[in-house]
């Protein structure tokens, strides 16, 4: 049974920073891109960042270019979304999830696995 669980979501005020974490299970996560997503009230689901199995390719929404950055650990079987520079925009549930394809994707229709999402709020 395959499980990707968020955590390190919460309240922060703007300019602060967080790191979200996702730890997956029940799969060999080395053969999988993974990637973040993020659905504030009210609106669709939307792409934040991916990479690719071997860390070596990223890619990354408009809207967090130069404050997130994506990253894996293939040995822990976890991957990471560090936020820098957070604003009141970026409030919403972050979801992680994993896609065996080859290279990177902003779409959610490649991504098979999904976590339950962890919530971050930024206050101004």
């Amino acid at each position: 049974q395959v499980q990707l669980v968020e955590s390190g979501g919460g309240l922060v005020q703007a300019g602060d920073s967080l790191r979200l974490s996702c730890a997956a299970s029940g799969l060999t996560f080395s053969n999988y891109a993974v990637g973040w997503f993020r659905q504030a009230p009210g609106k669709e689901r939307e792409f934040v960042a991916a990479i690719n199995w071997s860390g070596s390719s990223t890619d990354y929404a408009d809207s967090v270019k130069g404050r997130f950055t994506i990253s894996r650990d293939n040995a822990q079987n976890t991957e990471y979304l560090q936020m820098n520079s957070l604003k009141p925009e970026d409030t919403a549930v972050y979801y992680c999830a994993a896609g065996r394809f080859g290279g990177v994707s902003a779409y959610r229709t490649q991504y098979r696995y999904w976590g339950q999402g962890t919530q971050v709020t930024v206050s101004s």
